[in-house]
This record gives C-alpha cells, sequence and structure tokens, in this order.
C-alpha cells in the first residue's frame, strides 16, 4: 500500500450490493433483447409491406404470381417457393416455382398435378406447417433428381371468398423449422396477394373484353366492305387462336355424310389438320353440333374414344368448342386447343369464343345469302334473255319463214324453189333449237339437282367424249315436270345407249337428239350422218332399246336416214 493515501483510498465493497448489481444486468440485457425482437419485427413489417407494394405495383397477372412467390421466399427466408393456381376442377392449372433452375426443372420432369400435401392443402384450404413433410401420411415422396426438402410451410391465397391457389415455402435456410411467425407472416402476404390478383384479374379480363371487341369489330368490318366470307371465316379462325392463347384453331362445317369436315384450320398442324373428317356421331365437335351448346374440355386424353378426328386428345390437351348459330340453327362448330400441357382455358374464354362464333355463323349466312343472291341475278338475266329470244328472235325468225313461204308462189324455177324450202326448213329446225334454249334458260338451277333435263344433258356430254365431238340435244315440252321419275330412267338408259351404237357404229360426223314431252307420250329421236344399218337386218345393239320401249307399251324403230345416216325413234306412253 505503499504510496497510498490511506483518505483517498476506496472503502471494500460491502457484501450485500453483489446482488442489485447482476439483476440490473440480466434486466438489460432482457431489454435489449426486446429491443433486438422489436427491430427483427419492425424489418420484417418493413419487408412485408415492401413486398405487399411490390405485389401489388403491376397488374399484369403472371408478373403478379411471381412476385408473390418471390416475395414470400424473401419474408420466411425459404429456400425454395411456388404457387400452385387452382383449376376449375380442383385442379392445379399453374404452378410458378422459385429456387428451381430450368435444368433442375427439366431433369425433374411434369409439374405436380396436385396431389399428396399440395392436393391435401388444396382440400383442406388451411394453413399448413410441418417440421418434416415427408414423414406426414399424405406424403408422396419426391420425384427422380427432386431437391431435397424437409421443413414446409403452406398457405392458400384466397380471392374474395374463393381461394385462388396456394403459396408453397420449403426448407428453411439454416436447416430450422418454420415458426408461428413465419406463418403469420405468410397469411398476411396472402391476403394483399389476393386482392392483387384479383385486381390484375379485371384488368386482364377488361383487356381480353376489349380485345374481343376490337376483333368483333373487325370482322364486322370485312362482312359489309364485301370480302370473300372464305376470308372471313380465316380471319375469325386467326383472332380466335390469338385471342384464347391457343395453339390451334379450327372451323368445322357439315359435310352431308353424318361426318363434320375442317374447312379452316389455323395455328399448329394447320395444313395436316385441314380438310380432315370428324364424325358427328361420338365426337365431342359433333356434341356441340347437335346439342349447340358449348363445352370447355380441361384434358381430351381421357375421352379419347369420344374424340375420333384430327382435334384429339392423341395431340391435344385443353380444348374449347362454341357452336355456329344463325337463325336458331347450328351451321357449324369452332374449337380452340392447346396442346397437351398447355394451359386451361377458362370460363371467360368459353363465353368471348361463344359470342365470337356468331360471327363466324354470319360470315356463313352472308355467303349463303350472296349465293341466293347471284343465283337469283341469274334467274333475271335468264329470264330476259328467254324473253328476248322469244319475242324477238323466233318472231323474226318465223316472219321470215313466212315470207319465204309466199315468194316460193312468185318463183317459175322448181330449183329456187327447193332452195327456198330448204332455207324454210332449216329456220324451223333453229326455231326448235332456241325454243329448246328457252326451256332451258327458264329451268337450269330452278330444278333438283337431278332433273331430267340435267341427266340427258350429262349423258350427251359423256358420249361426246366417245364420238369425238358434242352432240347436239334439243327439248319440246315440259320435260322436267311430265315425266315420271321411273320413265326418266329409262330415257336416260335408252339416250346413254344409242349414243354409245353411234360412237361404236356409225362413224358419224354430227349425231341429234331430240327430247319430245307431249301430253300422253314422250319420244326420244336420235339421228346421225354415219354408215348407216348394216345390210340385211338391224343390229343386236339395238333389240335392248326395242324390249324396253315393248315393255313400258310403247315403240321403237330405226330407220336408214335419207341423205345418209341412222334414225331411230323410241317412244314410250306417260302413265297417268
Amino acid at each position: 500500500m505503499r504510496g497510498v493515501d490511506p483518505e483517498k483510498a476506496e472503502p471494500p465493497p460491502a457484501p450485500g450490493m453483489i446482488r442489485p448489481q447482476l439483476h440490473l444486468d440480466d434486466l438489460l440485457a432482457e431489454l435489449q433483447n426486446r429491443l433486438d425482437t422489436i427491430r427483427a419485427t419492425r424489418d420484417r413489417m418493413h419487408a412485408l409491406l415492401d413486398a405487399v407494394l411490390s405485389v401489388g405495383s403491376d397488374l399484369d397477372l403472371q408478373t403478379v404470381l411471381r412476385r408473390i412467390v418471390e416475395a414470400a421466399v424473401v419474408l420466411v427466408d425459404a429456400e425454395y417457393g411456388a404457387l400452385g393456381v387452382t383449376g376449375e376442377d380442383n385442379r392445379l392449372s399453374q404452378f410458378i416455382t422459385v429456387g428451381v433452375d430450368d435444368e433442375t426443372q427439366r431433369r425433374i420432369g411434369a409439374l405436380p398435378s396436385g396431389h399428396g400435401i399440395l392436393g391435401l392443402l388444396m382440400k383442406d384450404q388451411r394453413a399448413l406447417r410441418l417440421a418434416d413433410l415427408n414423414k406426414h401420411p399424405a406424403a408422396y415422396g419426391f420425384p427422380a433428381r427432386h431437391p431435397a426438402m424437409r421443413s414446409f410451410l403452406g398457405v392458400p391465397v384466397r380471392v374474395r371468398d374463393a381461394v385462388f391457389g396456394n403459396l408453397y415455402l420449403t426448407e428453411k435456410r439454416g436447416g430450422g423449422e418454420f415458426d408461428e411467425a413465419d406463418e403469420s407472416v405468410v397469411q398476411a402476404l396472402a391476403a394483399a396477394a389476393g386482392v392483387a390478383v384479383e385486381n390484375a384479374r379485371l384488368y386482364q379480363s377488361a383487356r381480353l373484353r376489349e380485345a374481343w371487341q376490337r376483333a368483333s369489330a373487325d370482322v364486322t368490318t370485312l362482312l359489309l366492305s364485301g370480302t370473300d366470307p372464305d376470308e372471313v371465316l380465316g380471319v375469325i379462325a386467326e383472332r380466335a387462336c390469338h385471342l384464347t392463347a391457343a395453339d390451334t384453331a379450327t372451323i368445322l362445317l357439315p359435310h352431308g355424310d353424318g361426318a363434320l369436315l375442317v374447312e379452316v384450320a389455323f395455328g399448329v398442324d394447320a395444313d395436316q389438320v385441314r380438310g380432315a373428317k370428324v364424325p358427328v356421331a361420338g365426337s365431342l365437335a359433333g356434341r356441340t353440333f347437335q346439342t349447340g351448346e358449348p363445352l370447355n374440355v380441361p384434358d381430351v386424353r381421357p375421352d379419347l374414344d369420344a374424340t375420333p378426328g384430327p382435334v384429339s386428345g392423341r395431340s391435344h390437351g385443353p380444348l374449347l368448342l362454341a357452336p355456329l348459330v344463325a337463325r336458331g340453327t347450328v351451321q357449324g362448330v369452332l374449337t380452340v386447343a392447346n396442346r397437351i400441357g398447355g394451359e386451361d382455358f377458362s370460363a371467360l374464354d368459353l363465353n368471348m369464343l361463344k359470342a365470337f362464333a356468331g360471327q363466324a355463323a354470319v360470315a356463313l349466312e352472308l355467303a349463303r345469302q350472296q349465293r341466293e343472291t347471284e343465283r337469283l341475278r341469274l334467274f333475271v338475266d335468264r329470264d330476259r334473255i328467254a324473253r328476248d329470244l322469244h319475242d324477238l328472235v323466233i318472231q323474226r325468225l318465223f316472219a321470215s319463214g313466212m315470207q319465204l313461204e309466199s315468194a316460193t308462189r312468185l318463183m317459175d324455177s322448181p330449183e329456187a324453189q327447193a332452195k327456198v324450202h330448204r332455207v324454210v326448213g332449216e329456220l324451223d329446225e333453229t326455231i326448235l333449237e332456241i325454243r329448246s334454249t328457252i326451256y332451258a334458260l327458264q329451268s337450269a338451277e330452278r330444278s333438283v339437282p337431278a332433273s331430267l333435263r340435267h341427266r340427258l344433258l350429262a349423258v350427251s356430254g359423256e358420249a361426246g367424249e366417245l364420238l369425238g365431238y358434242p352432240p347436239t340435244v334439243r327439248f319440246d315440252g315440259l320435260v322436267d315436270t311430265r315425266v315420271p321419275p321411273d320413265l326418266a330412267e329409262q330415257l336416260v338408259a335408252v339416250l346413254r345407249e344409242s349414243l354409245t351404237n353411234v360412237a361404236r357404229h356409225a362413224h358419224a360426223a354430227r349425231t341429234t337428239a331430240s327430247v319430245q314431252v307431249g301430253e300422253h307420250d314422250v319420244t326420244l329421236t336420235v339421228s346421225d350422218d354415219g354408215i348407216g344399218l348394216p345390210a340385211g337386218g338391224r343390229r343386236s345393239g339395238l333389240l335392248n332399246l326395242a324390249e324396253r320401249a315393248a315393255e313400258l307399251g310403247g315403240m321403237f324403230s330405226a330407220e336408214a336416214r335419207e341423205g345418209g345416216g341412222t334414225e331411230i325413234v323410241w317412244r314410250a306412253p306417260i302413265p297417268r
């Protein structure tokens, strides 16, 4: 103690002073811990607020969904995160992941479909926190090459009162477990995410409706501007494909043999699909065509047997079908499809496609009206031509013939009179040909497609290839209305056989067929300028024609024609 002033030295501490000082240190340490907790809570709240602002700062739905997962991973310090969007059939329609790179995803394979722990959360719709998800009874285990995951936190994301999807967070960094605070923070984020998702969906819906309206306006403009309806149908398929983000769009129209024909196709495999037939019976397109009800099929593959044809489960998964309805009649089917694994179509897509399909129906109806208008215009022109031929040409020819006949009385030369009579005869033949033309103009396209006049002309056209020249065909009388079907069949067969005989045996340079329908019978006359009948009797090929006439109670004759050639006459009574 040398060098120390006794008066200035500190007195030794009293024994009772040690315990209060230690208690104060504990209090200060506890206060420090609480301050750290408050600071951490403050930082987490700031992070949560930043996450909410980030999630709600964009109106693109896909961007919003990814930001939700990224914010959740940061808030709870998770290694991996995902957001599974629940489809209309309680399946996962989307699965957005964070923490799994593209190469790892490629090695894992297909995205989950909503079974195991994911499916449990979709059914229960409550938050789920697990220390080791592999030990849960509902766990299926991970696919090969899947990253190891132990701790798990799942929270539903609600849009209004409906569950939009679920947030999945796994593998707490540092090897710990997700705690109650993590669950509370993620639930708060999920609540804000629900609002952001709803806003994004409303915005997306408004933009989509606007796009559909623009497309409808464009199609209407094309229709009113006189664009070819076939081209309009192509535009409709293209717009439907783009607006639904589909891989393929088709328009199927009735083919007339119990099938639908893919008239228009756009998108993936359009060239292979176009022109294919889909049976009405047993197909999804046929079901829409028969019922007039649209269909939204999330996955065609389970219904393969009911989906034959080009738009099928063999290449497609999600499928939308909308009827083309005009004047209460289904005229066809508009379809859009995504390939296997593609995104499902929404109820909004179906409603918009159904309305848009009406545009296609209008195009088809307009095309039909245009065809009818063209036919009517053609009929008017034919009526005018027929009237002019009858009122002007025939009358002038008839008057000329009468004047020539009168002039023969003033002629002394027999040769001159004979020439005038031949000219008058030719004028009479010309008048008959013009009258046949008038009948053809007045009845063309107005009778049924298999009218007798058309069938006889078709037979003469076919025979023209054998003859080497077109035969002349004349009609006189009500050919299409007076001759009954059974007799018409006989008449067609007789003309075919007669012209065939001429082509094979006559070596003629000119052939004329005349069909005259009177009040009680029909007469077919076929004449040629060929080598005539063989000496010593008739050709055996003519016996069939005679037998046909006899069976019907008619008559048949085949005689040599003055000036060379042959003339056959086949007549049969018209049944009453």
